[in-house]
């Protein structure tokens, strides 16, 4: 009797170990598609065959383990991470290309050109005040379309420091998330896999945004780390990173009034800025502290739009200066009389600085024409020798096709000037673009791995619960015999005590 008894008693410990074993299956179906679900695999246990010591042996169900597999996960978040920079920088070139027009059918190209059009007809006509009229309202147009360039890159700034605050306070969101997931974990929970999913998909929401580095720790929690090196979260402590604008104090800026640039700040304070590597928020320190700069100027460049802008303007008046609105006029015999010749007035004016020196980033912004000028004072007579008097227009029409290097900027006419700087935003743009396609192609690979790696196939889980549900039905009726013989036993002891 106790023979039959111990075998009912492994029995039942064997369907409770294959009926654990269809619930792991049948929840791994259930979540095939849930975000960050990994495939979970019930193992099971021998348990001591002892009969002498009342081990009746048998089996009962152990861990239930996890297909997930973190080499294949920190792949995705890398690819991820560089994926959501290659889009941030496609989505802020775009915008920053509309502010270059290289068709020349509108901006600074188109005033360029209108402009030396309106000296070439000056200087066909040099004394006629229509002309001189005409010279000073293309001039107005050129400052205007500085003017215009410089405010549409300050709008992209001003969007960029926007996203830089909304991608910084995602980030913290996010470890904020997986800081209660950890206090959920270390709370007793650590072999939800529901939760463990809810984890593994935040991780790769914030991989987009950052690098990190996630470590699972022994107690089922996970470290996460900024580019390897700051940390986020270590176990149930959230360490938030935040922006600020500031003029760099060091070295000592070239320019102290030029704008200031981006600094991501771990939460002790301490500048992390340079290890902002890739993620959205790489893309955009990227764009806020190098691309821009380049174009509006910093504590160590000019920029390049306000060096063209400074070099026309200075260009323009040396040449009107350097001219006469009329000629000198000698005494008389007796030595009375006469006056000097009336020299030009510069066209141009921009911002100064309180001390009254230029203004080197503000030179685009603040370009207009010189509010004194009147159209009789513009000067059209180059004193020579010999003197010519149309020679001032002549020298302005000629800066649409220089021949002297002090007609240029960076060995180039001003028009073709822009017109690299309006290349340089098209070709990294393209370069962006291509770098897109690249990156989503890596991401999907880095994904295919991991799926085949932990991901759920419907029709293994299928053969799967088909093979514990016959093992279950086939235990199950190993019991109904048991029972049976145990029943039979009685009745058998019964009838002839």
């Amino acid at each position: 009797m106790s023979s039959i008894l111990s075998a009912l008693h492994v029995a039942s410990s064997t369907l409770a170990a294959f009926n654990q074993a269809m619930v792991v299956t049948e929840n791994n179906v259930a979540n095939a598609s849930t975000p960050g679900y990994a495939e979970q695999t019930q193992t099971f246990e021998a348990l001591p065959f002892d009969p002498s010591g009342g081990m009746t042996g048998g089996v009962t169900a152990g861990q239930v383990v996890s297909a997930r597999n973190q080499f294949d996960e920190q792949a995705v978040w890398l690819q991820n991470s560089l994926l959501g920079q290659a889009q941030q920088q496609v989505n802020t070139l775009t915008n920053l290309q509309t502010n270059f027009d290289v068709t020349g059918s509108t901006g600074i190209s188109k005033a360029l050109n209108d402009f030396y059009s309106s000296v070439t007809a000056w200087g066909q006509t040099p004394a006629d005040p229509t002309a001189r009229q005409n010279v000073l309202d293309q001039a107005g147009e050129v400052a205007l379309a500085f003017q215009s360039a410089a405010s549409g890159l300050a709008q992209v700034t001003n969007t960029t420091d926007t996203e830089l605050q909304q991608t910084v306070g995602q980030v913290n969101q996010l470890v904020s998330n997986l800081q209660d997931y950890n206090t959920q974990i270390q709370g007793g929970d650590r072999n939800d896999a529901g939760l463990e999913a809810q984890v593994y998909s935040t991780l790769e929401q914030l991989s987009q945004y950052v690098n990190i580095t996630a470590t699972q720790q022994p107690d089922g929690s996970v470290n996460v780390l900024l580019d390897g090196q700051a940390p986020l979260l270590i176990g149930s402590h959230q360490y938030q990173i935040s922006a600020q604008f500031t003029q760099p104090q060091t070295p000592a800026p070239t320019y102290p009034n030029g704008p200031p640039v981006v600094q991501i700040l771990s939460s002790s304070g301490a500048d992390i800025t340079t290890t902002i590597t890739s993620g959205q928020l790489g893309a955009l320190v990227n764009l806020r502290n190098s691309i821009l700069p380049g174009y509006l100027g910093s504590a160590s460049q000019q920029g390049s739009l306000n060096g063209m802008a400074q070099q026309f303007a200075d260009t323009v008046n040396g040449i009107l200066e350097s001219g006469n609105i009329s000629d000198a006029v000698p005494p008389d015999a007796n030595g009375n009389g006469g006056s000097p010749a009336v020299t030009g007035v510069p066209l141009f004016v921009y911002g100064t600085n309180d001390d009254g020196s230029p203004n080197a980033t503000n030179v685009a912004q603040s370009l207009a024409v010189n509010p004194d000028i009147t159209p009789s004072q513009l000067a059209a007579i180059a004193p020579g020798p010999p003197e010519v008097a149309n020679g001032i227009p002549l020298a302005l029409a000629g800066l649409a096709t220089p021949q002297s290097a002090a007609d240029e900027i960076n060995g180039m006419s001003f028009t073709q000037y822009y017109a690299n700087m309006a290349a340089n935003v098209g070709t990294a743009l393209q370069n962006a673009t291509n770098d897109q396609s690249v990156r989503q192609s890596s991401l999907a690979q880095a994904q295919n791995l991991r799926q085949q790696q932990a991901g759920v196939s419907l029709d293994a889980e299928a053969m799967t619960l088909i093979e514990f549900q016959r093992a279950y039905e086939a235990n199950s009726k190993l019991i109904t015999v048991l029972d049976q013989i145990t029943a039979d036993t009685i009745n058998i002891l019964s009838a002839t005590s």
